[in-house]
């Protein structure tokens, strides 16, 4: 993030939807990171401070919205549960993170050249 001479500063969010809904953003990409962390969805929901339920209904909505597959689930029992992130879910979330290192840096080139004192 650039910083022009007067203190301002540009700041951006970049999310994806389909048909005016949301499939991927911020919150769902730390969603998946945190399961990918923990390998568990509940101690996921937790960190980013969302309930079980509504992690499960974005991970569904998602998976929907893009047509793969992207949290393996392992029912709980003696051994207890826990989740995986798939290949798919993996090469998103990369994708996703070079999409938005590309737009920060044009953002920031964009924000020097029209704001930052000359």
């Amino acid at each position: 993030m650039q910083k022009s001479h007067n203190g301002l500063e540009i700041k951006s969010k970049i999310w994806i939807e389909m048909d005016g809904e949301p499939v991927f953003g911020r919150g769902r990409r730390l969603l998946l990171e945190a399961i990918d962390a923990h390998g568990s969805i509940n101690r996921a929901a937790k960190e980013v401070g969302i309930s079980y339920r509504k992690a499960w209904s974005h991970i569904k909505a998602m998976e929907a919205r893009l047509g793969v597959g992207l949290v393996t689930r392992q029912a709980g029992g003696k051994n207890g549960g826990g989740a995986v992130l798939t290949e798919d879910a993996r090469k998103f979330l990369t994708n996703f993170e070079n999409m938005e290192k590309k737009l920060r840096k044009v953002a920031d080139q964009c924000f020097v050249a029209l704001f930052a004192k000359k």
